[in-house]
């Protein structure tokens, strides 16, 4: 039997229950309301990190632009324009390509021809000497005069076959020849300055160095020389080797003070020079004074570098006049 329970035991344990339930559903809420709170922090401090990482990003650009004296130099954009403003022929290189594979198969023809040409010569020679070895057991009754006429008749028949091997390799040397004397572009860009315009030269002193490849001793020297480096004393005298007019007059970058001159569709380029005397836009004659020797830019030394350049090709000034 149940334990009668007053009213004043009923409200109290009504009371004890309530309280229970309170105290469990409290610890709920302030996690419930916690969470959020944590995760607004956490959010708010990766976005500090973004504004912060972009902000050190938008520094180093604005650091680079102002302290950078070569990627927004005259000598590095008009190359960027020069570079933008060339047409490339992809039909004149596709067939210069195509001539070059043709040649090439060409002369493997030849040579797979006069391989067979000497087998089959070879071949024939074996199996000429075994039939005359079954024609004498045959015709014992033949005289030896006969046997030395057919002899004879056959190191002549031999004699022709190998004639006709050594024209085969006559012609496939011939071809190879032909291939070899062909000019090179630069060879032909050469030619083509030196028939239309007239040099002199624009100072007196040593190659230093030559065009193309070379083994500087310095770090910053590049490898491939675009020009002829002429060693002179500061202050010598530079005069302009053609009759042209003056299409950049620059005095930064690597090439240091420096000038461009254009005569007809060449460009002439005087580098690292210690004065200049022109400016820009000036009509120049053959022989004027342009500037002075000197050792600005990128350099090692006193010297002028002289570079000659057609249709963004650079040319060996060498081939072009006596230096």
């Amino acid at each position: 039997m149940e334990r009668a329970m007053s009213v004043e035991d009923k409200i109290r344990r009504a009371e004890e229950i309530y309280y229970k339930r309170r105290e469990q559903e409290v610890p709920m809420r302030e996690v419930m309301k916690r969470t959020p709170k944590e995760k607004k922090n956490i959010k708010l401090l990766k976005k500090m990190i973004k504004q912060i990482i972009v902000c050190l990003l938008i520094y180093g650009v604005f650091y680079i632009i102002v302290n950078s004296n070569y990627i927004f130099s005259e000598d590095f954009t008009n190359k960027a324009k020069e570079i933008l403003s060339q047409d490339i022929n992809f039909s004149q290189i596709y067939s210069v390509m195509s001539n070059k594979i043709n040649e090439i198969y060409n002369q493997l023809n030849n040579k797979d021809q006069l391989n067979e040409g000497v087998d089959g010569n070879l071949n024939n020679d074996g199996q000429n000497e075994d039939s005359n070895n079954g024609a004498g057991d045959e015709q014992d009754e033949k005289s030896s005069d006969d046997a030395n006429n057919e002899q004879n008749d056959e190191i002549e028949s031999n004699d022709e076959n190998i004639g006709g091997a050594e024209e085969i390799l006559t012609t496939s040397e011939e071809s190879v020849e032909n291939v070899t004397n062909e000019l090179s572009q630069m060879e032909q860009d050469a030619n083509y300055i030196k028939s239309t315009i007239s040099f002199i030269k624009p100072v007196s002193g040593k190659i230093s160095s030559a065009f193309g490849l070379r083994n500087p001793t310095t770090s910053t020297v590049p490898k491939n020389h675009t020009g002829t480096d002429i060693a002179a004393e500061t202050g010598t005298k530079i005069v302009s080797a053609t009759d042209g007019t003056v299409v950049l007059a620059s005095t930064t970058g690597d090439y240091g003070n420096h000038l461009k001159i254009q005569t007809n569709d060449v460009f002439i380029l005087y580098a690292h020079c210690n004065k200049l005397y022109v400016n820009e836009g000036d009509v120049i004659k053959q022989g004027q004074e342009i500037a002075e020797v000197g050792s600005t830019g990128n350099t090692t030394g006193p010297h002028l570098h002289f570079e000659i350049r057609y249709q963004d090709r650079y040319v060996d000034p060498q081939l072009v006049l006596e230096l």
